[in-house]
Order: C-alpha cells, then structure tokens, then sequence
C-alpha cells in the first residue's frame, strides 16, 4: 500500500484505496488485522439479522395469547413470509456491496431492522391490529434474511482465496446462530417485564402468569443500535470493490451458478427448513414430547458447524468435503424413516431426534463447504477467462472479486427458499396422507441428486 493511501485511509477510518489480500507482504503487515476487524464487526451484525428474521417463530404462537384470533393457517403464513421476502431480497442484495461499500450497507441494513421490532412490539399490544398489519410486518423481517447476502459477500472481498473458506464459515456461521439465539431469548423475555416505562404490557395468562409478547421484538432494540454504531465507525469500504450493476449482472450467465445454488440449496436450505419445520414436525410425530425444551440445538449444532466446513474445506478441497457430506446427508435422510410411527409401532423419539441432529450437523458443515467452493471456483473460472482474452492479471483479480461476490448473494438467495419450501413440504405430506415420509423421499432423492451433480461437474477435475 502506497504511503498516500494509507494515510488517506488512517484519516477517514473508512475507505480503504489499496487493497491487495493476495499479496503476502500487504496480508502479513496490514490486510490480516484490518479484514479480521472488519469480520468480528460484522459476524454480530449478522446474527442479529438472522434474529429479526426468525422474529415470528416465537412471536405468531403465542399471538391468540394475547388476544388475537388467527387460524392456524394464518399463523404458518406469519412464520414462512420472512423466508419468501428474505430469499427475494436476497438478489438485489447480492450487487450492493460494490455499489454503496461494505461498511455504509452493513450500517444502514442493520439500522433497517429497528423498523420491524419496533413496529411489531407496538402491534401485538393492540388487539385491533389486523392481519394484513401482521403480513407487513412479517414481510420486513425478511429483511434481515437477505442482509446475509451482503453480509457474505462483503466479507468476501477482504480474505485471500486460501483463507475465504474459513472466513465466511465464521460468518456465515456465526451468524446463523441467531436462529437458536431467537429460539433460547425470546421465550425467556415474554416471561419478563423489562419495557414497562416504554409502553410494555403484561397480558394474563390462564395459569396466572403474565406475558410480555412484545419483548421478543424489542429486546433486540438496544443490540442492533449498538450494531449499527459499530458498522458504521468500526468497518471499512473498499474502494477496489466498487463496480457497477451492468458490471454485476454478467455472472447470471455463468452455468456455475446455477450449479451450485442447487448444491447450496440442498444444504443451506437443509439447514434453515429444518430450523423451522423441526419443532412443529417433532410435534405431530410425537406429541408427548415437549419438543421447546430441545428444539433450539439443531440450529445451534448446524450454525457451529457451518464455519468448521469452510476450514475443512480450505485444507482439503471444498470439492471433497461437499461429496463426502452430500454421501452423509442421504445416508441420515434414509435412516430416518426407520424413527418414524407408523402402523404397528410408535417409533423413537431419542432415534429420531439423533439423526435429525446430524442432519443439522451435515446441513451446517455443507453450507460451509459449498460456499467455499462459489468463491474459489468463481475466481478461478474468471481469472482464466480474463487472461484469455488478454486483460492483465489486475484487471483479472478485480474482476474475479466482483464476479465471486454477485455469485456468492445470489447463490444465497437461491438457498433461502428452503425456510418456505421445506415447512410446507412437510405440511404437504402430512395434509395428505398423516405421514412425513413423502416429504423425505424427496430429499432424500434430492441428495443423492446432489452427489451424482457435484462428481459430475467437478469431481472428477482438480479440486479448486
């Protein structure tokens, strides 16, 4: 880095003019602390996302509570509308980072998240409030679901190749704990009065408790100022990262994309269908189980594992993990139907619980590897493709960064339609025959599917 710009980038604190994560010298004397900074800032930023983005899993069942009158089905649309908005959004998300800057966009798309909880918290205390009011809110707290394409991609411009896959396993990963984070919090701060002197009521409840609904929404205020604060005086923009969106949309034509949002459909969306569907699937396959007290794990286990799946695959291949875990997945599908009730037997819960558990666990560490595959494989194909028609090996590595990061958003939209896709699956296959098992026959073929993808197409070339 020039003199100049690093002086210009002490002053502002901000924009960054020169950035070279693959030159060793630069990684070694400045690129490491300044990348590692601007991922602990943002790991935070993004779990809180994933917190407003599950907002009405804790909040839609105990709406008729409070007061309320929705049918069961009303409620279910509460809790999928934030994975249809947030998968949708998930797309103009993925071309932002290098139009605004990673700062500037983590700041104001933390900020944004304020809107919801605080609207929410305001509504469930008025029973007057109607349904359409709930749509709306529930469709903002998607929001929060497409804030981890930015999220990804913006981290993604700051780590070399080599270290990208454990990089954005932290942050992917760590950021997915917000949905067992949702999942342990929420319940525990509608049981307490702590917003009283901002409008919080307590409402009755037939055993003499009281519940404070609308802190599931608020008690996530004060975190995501603080956040927002952080991103914006403790993050940095890097100005090799801009590009255009004419210079983004490209990438839609490369057959790799598609490719591998199928791959990581099947394991992130594993992993965020699973999150919403677990506890409610628990329930109508055993029903005497109180399946809150051990719902939160699986999210918890599939998150903790989606980092170690990016430094697996740094050190042995995003192509071989992916394969070997893809294998794995479809193993644990079919195991599954030996847990189940069905005629003759009531199934097992401890059995069914276990393998649902290392379907968290593969789903989080696929979620890993295949995003370590979109970056390197993306940047690969893109250098080569530069170089091919002369353009210098500069020219090549910008464009690289920009394709892989459009990839990597738009990819992750692609997976996020497994919040939605999953849940009613199953409500599918139970509304039409009593069982889950039609569910699971399809992704159990929908494995296997990826594993006979993923040796096809790159299997049997030179792991990237």
């Amino acid at each position: 880095m020039s003199q100049s710009a690093t002086s210009s980038s002490k002053k502002t604190g901000a924009v960054i003019q020169n950035w070279q994560p693959e030159d060793a010298a630069f990684w070694q004397q400045r690129g490491q602390a300044i990348a590692s900074r601007n991922l602990w800032i943002s790991i935070p930023c993004l779990l809180l996302a994933f917190c407003v983005w599950m907002l009405f899993s804790a909040v839609a069942v105990n709406l008729n509570k409070v007061g309320f009158n929705f049918t069961t089905d009303q409620l279910f649309l509460l809790t999928a509308l934030p994975s249809v908005s947030g998968a949708i959004l998930r797309v103009p998300y993925s071309f932002v980072i290098p139009m605004f800057g990673g700062r500037r966009w983590t700041a104001i798309s933390t900020c944004f998240l304020l809107v919801p909880c605080l609207w929410l918290g305001m509504a469930v205390q008025d029973t007057s409030t109607t349904y359409g009011i709930f749509v709306i809110i529930s469709l903002l707290c998607g929001f929060g679901g497409a804030n981890f394409a930015s999220s990804m991609a913006n981290i993604s411009f700051f780590f070399p190749k080599a270290r990208q896959g454990g990089a954005l396993g932290l942050n992917g990963g760590l950021g997915n704990l917000g949905v067992s984070v949702m999942q342990l919090v929420a319940p525990l701060a509608i049981s307490i009065a702590m917003f009283g002197a901002f409008g919080g009521t307590g409402q009755a409840q037939p055993d003499g408790s009281q519940l404070w609904l609308e802190n599931a929404a608020w008690i996530w205020l004060p975190f995501l100022l603080i956040a927002t604060l952080a991103a914006w005086f403790g993050m940095n923009d890097l100005a090799a990262s801009k590009a255009s969106l004419s210079q983004q949309l490209p990438v839609l034509k490369r057959g790799h994309l598609w490719v591998l949002s199928l791959l990581y459909l099947a394991t992130f969306g594993s992993f965020i269908g699973f999150s919403a569907g677990f506890a409610m699937l628990s329930k109508t396959q055993f029903p005497d189980v109180v399946i809150l007290h051990y719902a939160f794990f699986g999210p918890f286990l599939g998150a903790l594992a989606r980092p170690v799946g990016g430094a697996l695959s740094d050190r042995f291949g995003g192509i071989r993990v992916t394969l070997i875990n893809f294998v794995l997945m479809a193993v644990f599908a079919a195991l599954l139907f030996l847990t189940l009730p069905g005629a003759g037997h009531a199934g097992s819960f401890m059995a069914f619980y276990g393998v649902f558990m290392l379907l968290f666990l593969t789903a989080g560490l696929g979620s890993g590897s295949t995003f370590q595959m979109i970056a390197v494989i993306f940047r690969k194909i893109t250098v080569e493709r530069v170089k091919a028609r002369g353009g210098s090996d500069e020219s090549a590595q910008r464009e690289a960064v920009t394709d892989s990061a459009a990839a990597l958003g738009f990819i992750s939209a692609i997976g996020a339609i497994g919040g939605f896709f999953i849940p009613k699956a199953f409500g599918t296959s139970l509304a039409l025959t009593g069982s889950p098992a039609g569910a699971m026959k399809i992704f159990l073929v929908f494995y296997v599917l990826c594993v006979a993808i993923t040796w096809a197409v790159y299997g049997r070339k030179k792991n990237a």
